[in-house]
């Protein structure tokens, strides 16, 4: 603080009536106050210094709180800023949770009764087997003029669509792979979607497919049941007419989308199935892929389709995400694992039942299916052992190894399964012939046998010609 005078021998202004006060905060200096007294030009007496002090340092402690407000709103600014880009990462991370839980809590509700309906399916098949088998022994022994033949022929188709019925069951637990073979997907798209076209000429269906698709390790028939299947739900979806949308691209799922569906990252070919009709509510989509569970009337469905779509393409190791609105169309969104495997070409079949006089092991431990079996072989020429346990396979097969030319072999057995069975007579015999057959399918514990060098697969209940081409497919 300076108070300059009138001006003096050594030329400097001095004035009683003139101060310059600095204002500072923390020993900074942050401003100047001037003050002067024109009117009267009386000198500032040692009050007015004490007063214009404390007002001093008033402002100066105004001036710091200002600039600590400031500091204050901006910090307060940037941690709201902060703090809801968190807490929207946050409510992004609950709800994948959420999703990722829901998910997980369906998958595991639809795992229990896959393993329920597998269970019925596997013995409901060595029941068709015994009338499927006794159908066709008295159909190879009656007249097509007879009275009987054409309802012999009718249980038959019965027993068709009874066999259809449990490979519905068997894919949505998931145990349903019969005859897995790398597959253009467009070509099975445009295969499926021609046949439904013709059947129903109301729904109009458009066609996106990826050139240079990857290829895919699939059971042909199986995804084409889940074509049908999803099809058909979308026809039901748009009553009276519509429009149907296909289409089918590459996709590279990374880990975190991958994760979601608890599936492994990588390639992925997508077929995508989407409809204009009626939509469905959340409630709904939650239950879609329950088995028997429908939402159709009386007559029109009984809530298997959805059910083994989804059982197949979790047995594919892929996965469905569905997207719908009520009133704004449905589309399931299908992603199964990409193969490099060259595409594999079709093998033509024949219609006659082909014979031979080789000698057969027959093992299985259901007395039905070993009677059935032995009289079915017999029919076709061939000589015959039955082995009704997997232990009395192996020793007939150490004592007769010589004479057997083929074995039949049953899977799921009591005392010592199917695969163990197959181990010990490769010891017995590296170049044995083997024909597995089973009321499940080819998946699991069947494809490690095959896996092993055993020589095919039949899926019960089989009729004569399927078992007579079977055994010259491997014997010749």
């Amino acid at each position: 603080m300076r108070r300059l005078f009138r001006k003096s021998n050594d030329h400097k202004y001095e004035s009683p009536s003139f101060i310059c006060m600095p204002l500072r905060t923390h020993e900074q200096v942050i401003g100047v106050l001037n003050l002067s007294r024109k009117r009267d030009h009386k000198a500032f007496s040692k009050s007015d210094l004490k007063y214009l002090k404390s007002l001093l340092t008033h402002i100066s402690l105004a001036v710091e709180n200002a600039t600590l407000l400031k500091e204050a709103k901006d910090a307060t600014r940037k941690l709201q800023q902060a703090v809801g880009e968190q807490s929207l990462q946050l409510i992004e991370i609950q709800q994948q949770a959420l999703q990722s839980m829901e998910i997980s809590h369906q998958a595991q509700k639809i795992e229990a009764m896959g393993t329920l309906a597998g269970g019925i399916a596997h013995h409901f098949n060595n029941l068709l087997m015994g009338i499927q088998g006794r159908t066709s022994l008295m159909l190879m022994d009656i007249d097509p003029t007879h009275l009987f033949y054409e309802h012999l022929k009718g249980i038959e188709e019965q027993v068709v669509s009874a066999a259809n019925l449990t490979k519905q069951l068997l894919g949505f637990a998931r145990r349903g792979k019969y005859e897995v073979k790398s597959t253009d997907l467009n070509e099975l798209m445009k295969k499926t979607s021609r046949m439904f076209g013709r059947t129903k000429k109301e729904i109009t269906i458009h066609c996106k497919f990826q050139e240079d698709l990857w290829a895919a390790e699939i059971d042909r028939e199986q995804i084409e049941q889940v074509m049908m299947n999803l099809y058909d739900n979308a026809w039901q979806a748009m009553p009276g007419s519509g429009e149907l949308i296909l289409e089918t691209q590459n996709a590279r799922l990374d880990q975190d989308f991958s994760k979601l569906f608890s599936v492994t990252e990588g390639n992925y070919v997508q077929i995508s199935v989407a409809d204009n009709g009626c939509g469905m509510d959340e409630a709904t989509r939650q239950r879609i892929f329950e088995p028997f569970y429908t939402t159709k009337e009386m007559g029109r469905g009984i809530g298997l389709g959805l059910a083994s779509t989804y059982g197949i393409i979790k047995n594919h190791d892929g996965f469905i995400n569905v997207y719908s609105e009520k009133g704004a169309g449905t589309t399931f969104n299908l992603y199964l694992p990409a193969s490099e495997n060259r595409v594999s070409e079709k093998r033509g079949t024949t219609e006659d039942i082909l014979k031979g006089n080789e000698m057969i092991l027959l093992v299985d431990d259901e007395k039905l299916i070993l009677e059935v079996g032995k009289q079915i072989l017999d029919k076709l020429g061939y000589k015959v052992i039955v082995a009704k346990s997997g232990q009395e396979a192996i020793e007939i097969y150490k004592e007769e190894q010589e004479k057997i030319d083929i074995v039949i072999l049953d899977m799921i057995m009591p005392d010592v399964d199917g695969r163990v069975v197959y181990e010990r007579l490769k010891e017995i015999n590296p170049a044995v012939k083997v024909l597995l057959s089973s009321g499940y399918s080819i998946t699991g514990q069947a494809q490690e046998i095959l896996d092993k060098g055993c020589n095919e697969f039949i899926q019960k209940p089989y009729n004569l010609k399927d078992l007579s081409l079977k055994l010259r497919e491997i014997l010749d």
